[in-house]
Parts: C-alpha cells; sequence; structure tokens
C-alpha cells in the first residue's frame, strides 16, 4: 500500500467518491506510470487525507475507495523564512518540502539580488507538490509571495515584549517555564547557540493560529547587522548552525534537518 503513487488534487476535484482528473494528471497516471483501469493510487486532497483511489474506464475519472490512516508530517509546523539565493531555490524548496517545512516565505533582504517573478513562485509551488508527492506527505507545502524582509517582521512578531538571551533562574524555576522564543534567526560569525542545543532546551507548544516554529535564512554574504538588531526587537532568537560557513542554498536544508532530528527523535528508554 505505501508503495502506491501518490498524487495532488484540489478540493475541487472531489465529488461524492469520485475524483475529476485534470488532463495533465490523466497523462501522468495513463502515460507516464502507464497505469490501467482499477489500478490504485493515493490521492492527496491538501486537507491532510490520503485517498485510497482507483482508475476507472473513463480516463478523467477515479473512484475513492477508503480513506487511509498514516502520519508523516512533522509534529511542530515549520514556517522558513529564506531570504533567496541567485541560485538555488528550486533546491531550496525541494529539500525542504521533503523534511517537512510547512510554509515557504521568501523575502528580500538588503544583500538579496534576485527578484522573481510571479511565475518562479507558480514553479516553486508545483515543486513543493513533486516533493510532497515524493516524500509521501499529507500536505503541501505553501510557497508565498516574495515579501520586503522588513514586511515580514512587521507580520510576524513573535512575542511582546523582547526576550532575554541569558535568563537568570529562579531557584524554583527550570528553562521549560521560560517564554519559548518561537521564531530563530540563523546567523554565521554570530557568539549564538546551536540551534540544536536551543531547541533541546526548550518546549515546542502549539500556537494559536500560527506555526510553532520560524527559521529564517540569510541570503549569500549574511544578514546584515541592522537586519539582526531589527529581528531580535521582534522576538526572534539568534542562532548558530555550526561553526562552519555555510552557503546559502545548505543553511536551509541543515537547518530543517536539525529541526527534524530534534523534534522526531525517539527517547531511548534508561536501562
Amino acid at each position: 500500500m505505501s508503495q502506491l503513487q501518490r498524487l495532488v488534487i484540489a478540493s475541487e476535484q472531489l465529488n461524492n467518491d469520485s475524483i475529476l482528473l485534470t488532463t495533465s494528471q490523466q497523462h501522468y497516471l495513463r502515460q507516464v506510470l502507464r497505469l490501467q483501469e482499477s489500478d490504485r493510487f493515493i490521492a492527496v486532497d491538501r486537507t491532510g487525507r490520503w485517498l485510497l483511489s482507483q482508475l476507472t474506464e473513463s480516463s478523467d475519472q477515479a473512484t475513492i475507495i477508503e480513506e487511509l490512516d498514516g502520519d508523516t508530517e512533522l509534529p511542530v509546523a515549520v514556517k522558513l523564512i529564506i531570504a533567496m539565493p541567485k541560485q538555488g531555490m528550486d533546491d531550496i524548496v525541494r529539500h525542504c518540502t521533503e523534511l517537512g517545512v510547512t510554509t515557504i516565505q521568501p523575502v528580500i533582504s538588503d544583500r538579496t539580488i534576485l527578484k522573481p517573478s510571479l511565475q518562479k513562485v507558480e514553479r516553486w509551488q508545483r515543486i513543493a507538490e513533486e516533493a510532497a508527492e515524493q516524500s509521501e506527505r499529507r500536505f503541501v507545502p505553501q510557497v508565498l509571495t516574495p515579501e520586503s524582509f522588513g514586511s515580514m517582521l512587521t507580520q510576524w512578531t513573535v512575542n511582546s515584549q523582547a526576550i532575554d538571551p541569558n535568563p537568570t533562574l529562579s531557584a524554583n524555576q527550570d528553562i521549560h517555564q521560560l517564554p519559548v522564543p518561537k521564531a530563530y534567526l540563523c546567523a554565521a560569525r554570530h557568539d549564538a547557540p546551536h540551534l540544536q542545543y536551543v531547541l533541546s532546551q526548550q518546549r515546542l507548544m502549539q500556537s494559536n493560529g500560527r506555526p510553532d516554529m520560524v527559521v529564517a535564512i540569510g541570503p549569500e554574504g549574511g544578514w546584515t547587522p541592522d537586519e539582526i538588531t531589527r529581528a531580535i526587537a521582534h522576538g526572534f532568537q539568534i542562532v548558530s548552525l555550526g561553526r562552519r560557513i555555510l552557503r546559502a542554498v545548505t543553511a536551509p536544508t541543515v537547518a530543517l534537518s536539525i529541526i527534524a532530528s530534534v523534534v522526531e527523535c525517539d527517547v531511548v528508554p534508561s536501562s
């Protein structure tokens, strides 16, 4: 069952117990995969449902057999803020989708050179769909329209007050009781704690209608000092991805890998 092809569909394609396939989906299933009548595939309906479906005699129709159980999503929703590099956004979208990202927000920072067209954004969304199918995701990440770094900060205020990067604990308080910043700005050449250490020390709680976590990755050359200062003022915590300087197209994959390893790792029982 798990080896069946996944196919992302839109909600308007559903009609009771049947699916109206688009021309491109018909071509993909019938011509590329060479599926025949009665062959099965799994429709992913963008709301988190896997629908076991079967091709019918009619080339543009499929029948829904049943809804399948299973969960391949991260236990937290991750929004990636990415200052677009000159090249490599296709790979960033693909790899981060495979690793479980929920939303990708491209931003134009002070050092961003790329100014993508609407067609580019539509292409990135298609790549996210293909990667979601390949990695057996229940949800397809949403690739948002690029916006300025300042606009992103205005729309996303993590906490109403600044967070002390070096909090003092009282005798009866532990780190899990402190206010938890849900947004992290990755910066190189900065005296900042490693992202993995920070996540392992903090409880990842569900937010009301907001992504559980935001991680921001800078462009070639990194964030400017002014951008870092403004991010801190809006509640972002500055973190490191390690001692080495990563390329702008490598850092998002590293960050998502760290997040996935922390939130998905199994607890080893004590002996």
